[in-house]
């Protein structure tokens, strides 16, 4: 609790520093590492989707990825929090609208897990 107050007190948000610290974890990894952020399955099709699509709703992501709720929720949350995508709720006539965007860190996170998968590839055929 004190630590907390001590970092609210330094002018830090907690979320940005956990974001910046999950960051800092998947650029610090070894170069034979993966993303485990984005290397889970279903990170890694909304991240997918998100990057051949503009935005995508929560409904859409849903549907796409053929999950419930509670996992597609659980999943987009891990990805809003490493900063790899976007989240923005609305009401469109009286329903709740949630859209998702790709973030430039998500894509080069995306790009990144991508090249490193086909060097996996690659030397697998070796």
């Amino acid at each position: 609790m004190a630590r907390t107050a001590a970092r609210k007190l330094e002018g830090r948000s907690l979320k940005a520093e956990g974001a910046e610290g999950r960051r800092q974890k998947v650029e610090g990894r070894s170069p034979l590492e993966l993303d485990r952020l984005i290397h889970e399955r279903l990170r890694l099709g909304i991240i997918s989707a998100l990057a051949v699509n503009d935005r995508l709703t929560f409904n859409d992501l849903k549907r796409l990825l053929q999950t419930t709720d509670g996992n597609l929720s659980v999943h987009a949350r891990k990805l809003e929090d490493a900063e790899y995508i976007t989240c923005t709720k609305s009401f469109e006539d009286r329903m709740p609208r949630t859209e998702y965007r790709l973030t430039a860190a998500g894509r080069k996170a995306l790009e990144k897990y991508l090249v490193h998968m086909e060097a996996i590839i690659k030397a697998a055929k070796a």
